[in-house]
């Protein structure tokens, strides 16, 4: 039977109101879907993002080999033998000057080599110059392994120059680059004519 006009326009209003329901629906679930997908790629990025920050931090912790907090000036002298003779502070067979103080030193070694020191009021303690810089240049060595067989690694044996008050700054590359690791590290801060001035304090893992 042929249905009338207004059957089939009736009938093509409800396919079409049925249509777009199932058009929302559809576009609903995808929008769904969409915004899942977009969660899980963010939470994978955020996780990247705290992987990369947490391997970068341990990239900075773990790019230093050898830290020294604080500094020891020279003694010349440990001793005096019973017939008067003078025991000298020499350390890992390195003859001591003398005397001299220093206020502060901090110092750090990278795995490659990478030296920086920075060491303040390094000056002379006794004789007629005591207080002045002397005019002295100096650089860093730094021993690996116990005296008996410990390496010697040193920025350039041309130093540099200490200021007035008896500040200065070494950022160099130690020759040969340290072992990794520096076992028993020893740091010397020696003049150019070899004698050490003054001794970093290894600084201890956890203190800050």
């Amino acid at each position: 039977m042929k249905g009338t006009g207004s059957d089939e326009f009736v009938c093509g209003e409800f396919f079409h109101t049925f249509k777009d329901k199932e058009n929302k629906v559809n576009n609903t679930r995808n929008g769904s879907a969409a915004r899942k997908v977009v969660r899980a790629i963010l939470v994978v990025l955020m996780a990247l993002g705290v992987t990369g920050l947490a391997a970068a931090q341990n990239n900075t912790n773990n790019d230093t080999s050898v830290k020294f907090k604080g500094g020891i000036g020279v003694i010349p002298v440990t001793g005096v033998a019973a017939n008067g003779a003078a025991t000298l502070n020499i350390v890992r067979g390195v003859s001591p000057g003398g005397p001299w103080r220093i206020a502060d030193l901090e110092a750090e070694v990278g795995f490659d080599g990478h030296i920086k020191v920075a060491g303040r009021g390094l000056l002379l303690a006794s004789g007629n110059g005591i207080g002045t810089n002397a005019g002295q240049s100096v650089h860093a060595t730094l021993f690996c392994g116990l005296a008996a067989t410990a390496t010697a690694h040193n920025s350039s044996p041309a130093g540099v120059a200490l200021a007035a008050d008896g500040d200065f700054k070494i950022d160099d590359f130690l020759s040969p680059p340290p072992p990794t690791p520096c076992d028993a590290p020893v740091l010397l801060i020696r003049n150019v004519g070899g004698v050490w001035f003054a001794a970093g304090i290894p600084k201890v893992q956890d203190s800050k």
